[in-house]
């Protein structure tokens, strides 16, 4: 039985170019990209090349980029880099409810280190008040975290008026763009964004690889201390053939135009949601389906029925779908984002589930999937309704 993939939010299948193009450099190009012979000089040159395809991605320059593990590197390196860096200046920052794991954890450990840590309140839609953000920031702010786009409900940010809010302060704004790349456009410099994180496993390339920008002019504390690589920013040698995929993967997700994507994402949400009309299921949208938002996620409430036995029960008919992020899926805590979205007693956060689309996800994948849902729905809503 063919497993049909809709669960692209945790992390997308890698591109084939961008597998040949790693499977070429770990086979022809073994050098230490800090060697000066003509292997390490060949090695240096993909790893440069790479860095440019991507500040290019997001009108950076190729200096403000910084290779790390992913995205959760990446947002531990600003967060506790600035605390450690403004601490002199302030002692508070401020982040959303509705963050990821990453951000949350840490911002969560700097307050038991004494820091203070203002948390944004989201509407139903996934969407933070501009003026609850002007609000909270103070003279003593040093840093204002906003993710782009919500890996559970795909609620996008206004950025450009967030960056303009957090210009006019002494604070740093960093995004946690994961889930933004590849799926919006993205302008550090038109955003007024200081910090970036991503990951290239969310836009078909490998895993364990993102980068972070770090505007030029802002020197964070190093977090990992040994060699000069990355402009001596990030000690430990380069993984020279994952950095050349992932400069493949961004390049080609900067070839097709995120119009179009978000038009063909919208196009299967609106089978799903069709052949559950049809059906009489009893459901609920839970991420928005207009506005600002990210048309890949599609989160539903399948009213009455329990997200694992929903996810059980479509894994078995070959459907690969989750219940929120991947870093928690293995637990049985609820979803932190729709706890923030609708509420601890609401019953969307225990009876939701997360279909999130990719590139390569096909409409005859979506109708198949729309099919089953509408089939292991009913059979268990039916059967609830009989006990």
């Amino acid at each position: 039985m063919k497993q049909v993939y809709l669960d692209n939010a945790a992390t997308t299948p890698m591109s084939p170019t961008v597998i040949d193009v790693i499977t070429d450099e770990m086979a022809n190009d073994f050098g230490n990209a800090s060697s000066t012979h003509t292997l390490g000089r060949k090695a240096r040159n993909s790893v440069e090349t790479a860095r440019h395809t991507i500040a290019q991605a997001i009108n950076a320059k190729d200096q403000e980029i910084i290779f790390t593990s992913g995205g959760s590197e990446s947002n531990n390196t600003v967060i506790f880099g600035v605390a450690e860096m403004q601490k002199a200046v302030g002692r508070h920052l401020i982040t959303t409810k509705i963050e990821h794991e990453s951000v949350l954890k840490s911002m969560q450990h700097l307050e038991e280190l004494g820091y203070e840590v203002t948390y944004l309140d989201v509407d139903r839609d996934g969407h933070i008040s501009l003026d609850q953000l002007r609000e909270a920031i103070r003279p003593d702010t040093i840093l204002v975290s906003v993710m782009a786009v919500n890996n559970e409900v795909g609620s996008i940010n206004p950025l450009k008026d967030i960056g303009q809010i957090v210009k006019d302060s002494q604070a740093f704004f960093h995004v946690d763009a994961v889930q933004g790349l590849g799926n919006i456009d993205l302008d550090v410099e038109e955003m007024g964004i200081d910090f970036m994180s991503t990951s290239a496993h969310k836009i078909n390339g490998p895993k364990f690889l993102g980068f972070l920008y770090e505007r030029d002019g802002i020197r964070l504390p190093n977090r990992i201390y040994g060699g000069d690589q990355e402009l001596k920013r990030r000690a430990g040698t380069e993984n020279v053939p994952g950095i050349a995929g992932f400069g493949q993967a961004v390049a080609e997700v900067q070839a097709e135009s995120k119009a179009d994507l978000q038009a063909k994402y919208t196009d299967f949400q609106k089978i799903i949601l069709s052949r559950l009309d049809e059906s009489g299921v009893a459901y609920e949208v839970n991420s928005p389906l207009t506005g600002l938002v990210s048309h890949h996620v599609l989160n539903l409430r399948l009213n009455g029925l329990s997200t694992y036995v929903l996810l059980a029960n479509l894994d078995l008919a070959g459907f690969a779908v989750s219940g929120g992020s991947a870093c928690t899926a293995g637990s049985l805590t609820p979803s932190h984002v729709l706890t923030a979205m609708f509420g601890q007693d609401s019953p969307k956060v225990s009876e939701s589930i997360r279909i999130s689309f990719g590139r390569y996800n096909t409409v005859e994948e979506v109708e198949a999937f729309a099919a089953a849902l509408v089939k292991v729905a009913r059979k268990l809503q039916d059967r609830k309704r009989e006990d």
